[in-house]
């Protein structure tokens, strides 16, 4: 085993990115980081039917999107294509048929229907279903004859039985599994010649020097079949890690069956998530920093992650608690880098009306509302409407008074104040002195105002919405509103 600490993320592209997956290789980089090694993104591709270039794409785009760039790949330079497994076809069947020629592995020649009778048989009977190993001793005769009928084998692994495989878990402990509950000799090869998942990934991490393998509680019980397989090879045992499952808030299993789309890292991304809070959710969602800190950066997180921090028990993804941390860092980060992530969401608005220091300034005022980046189209959407629709009622209701004609009617005597750019505070100080002229204030004052410019009596900072309208839009509003009368 090396001394620098080699990690990877082997998701198989069989389906979007999850964030259970994404909250793995966050672990993973972070530990890579932490102890100055190498981390390693490798895609698990040898299931021939399920696995999609779009999957691949989209793996490969919400890890880098994250912010977790791996060290290495097949090619030289970087940015690096992950590796894959299904370059190596021929490597797995060959390392396979070194175990034959060992008597650690053979050839099955059983068939699918023979398989399904004999799981049918062992469920009539109560029994676990398992692989019954009848294809161990095949008389050489028998071997032929299967062959004249055509059939053609899978490579199964000898699990030597009545054993107890156990190892020291970097995150669970003491972990301990009887071979008689992982099914018999598996299959490490199958007809196809294409390497079956748990043999493919010993290969490939053995390959590949792994020092620490960090995946999924739910792959324990493949860690006893893969402790197995390092054995028989003559292999040094990896650090084995794993990480708890990731629940909803009725603690069930977080699946796309069950949730959709609300699994994947891509429909958090598509809705204006931003990576920092993803990031920083999913770091915290199972692991505690020391000094017990809730927000920091992924640079932030590296010189405190360590595995012994990590929790035992399953997570809860609360899609509210990271809404919460959502709004935190679009209110926080830098306004420029927020205002080229909502632009595409105002793509549908002529943005040329307004130049870029005013739609800076229209992302910030409506982004302390803001929930995730989706949300800021309908947000600002009266700042760039021709006119702005108000409910009947609501303009009925304003009209009848007096006092919202004379207000609004003041505003557009004060036109000047709101022109070139003017500065919010002007603005509202224009506003608060029109107030004391009429002897109003409040929601007498305010709702005349921001009926006429945004349709509603609520809405971001008055004065920066009247700054950043200007004098004409904010004329053109008023006397809409006023033909009411």
């Amino acid at each position: 085993m090396t001394s620098k600490a080699r990690v990877r993320i082997a998701p198989s592209p069989t389906g979007h990115l999850h964030v259970g997956t994404a909250r793995t290789a966050l672990y993973n980089y972070l530990y890579a980081r932490r102890h100055e090694g190498v981390f390693i993104m490798r895609l698990e591709d040898t299931d021939e039917v399920r696995s999609d270039e779009h999957f691949t794409e989209d793996i490969v785009a919400g890890l880098k999107w994250l912010g977790l760039n791996w060290d290495e790949g097949p090619d030289i330079g970087g940015p690096y294509p992950p590796y894959t497994q299904m370059e190596k076809t021929d490597h797995y069947e060959q390392i396979a048929h070194k175990l034959i020629s060992q008597g650690k592995a053979y050839f099955c020649y059983s068939t699918p229907e023979e398989l399904e009778a004999l799981r049918e048989e062992q469920k009539a009977n109560g029994a676990a279903v398992r692989y019954d190993n009848r294809g161990r001793h095949l008389s050489s005769e028998q071997v032929e004859k299967f062959r004249l009928e055509g059939r053609v084998p899978v490579i199964r692994f000898k699990v030597e039985e009545e054993r107890i495989v156990s190892w020291h878990d970097a995150i669970k402990g003491e972990i301990q599994i009887h071979t008689n509950d992982i099914g018999g000799d598996m299959v490490i090869v199958k007809s196809s010649g294409i390497a079956v998942y748990n043999f493919a990934v010993v290969v490939d991490d053995v390959d590949m020097k792994m020092t620490h393998v960090i995946r999924g509680e739910d792959h324990i019980h493949n860690t006893a079949k893969q402790i197995l397989l390092y054995e028989a090879l003559g292999e040094t045992l990896p650090v084995f890690a794993h990480v708890p499952l990731m629940f909803d808030m009725e603690r069930q299993k977080l699946s796309k069956r069950k949730h959709g789309e609300a699994v994947h890292i891509s429909k958090y991304r598509k809705d204006g998530y931003m990576p920092e809070a993803i990031v920083n959710y999913l770091a915290q969602i199972s692991w505690t920093p020391a000094d017990g800190k809730e927000l920091f950066t992924l640079e932030e997180a590296v010189p405190c992650f360590d595995l012994d921090r990590v929790s035992k028990s399953p997570a809860v993804f609360d899609v509210k608690r990271l809404d919460w941390f959502n709004s935190h860092y679009i209110r926080s980060l830098p306004l420029s880098l927020i205002t080229d992530r909502a632009l595409p969401y105002l793509a549908q608005y002529d943005l040329s009306q307004y130049s870029r220091a005013q739609l800076e300034q229209i992302v910030s005022v409506v982004r302390e509302g803001l929930t995730s980046l989706r949300e800021i189209k309908d947000a600002s959407s009266f700042f760039f409407a021709d006119q702005v629709i108000i409910p009947v009622e609501l303009a009925e209701g304003l009209l009848k008074k007096e006092s919202s004609r004379n207000i609004l009617n003041k505003v557009c005597e004060s036109l000047a104040v709101f022109a070139n750019e003017a500065e919010p505070r002007a603005c509202k100080a224009r506003v608060e002195e029109i107030g004391k002229e009429l002897g109003l204030k409040g929601k007498d004052l305010y709702w005349p105002i921001r009926a006429a410019l945004c349709g509603c009596t609520s809405g971001p900072d008055l004065g920066a919405t009247l700054a950043i309208l200007g004098p004409d839009r904010i004329k053109s509003r008023i006397e809409a509103l006023l033909q009411h009368c």
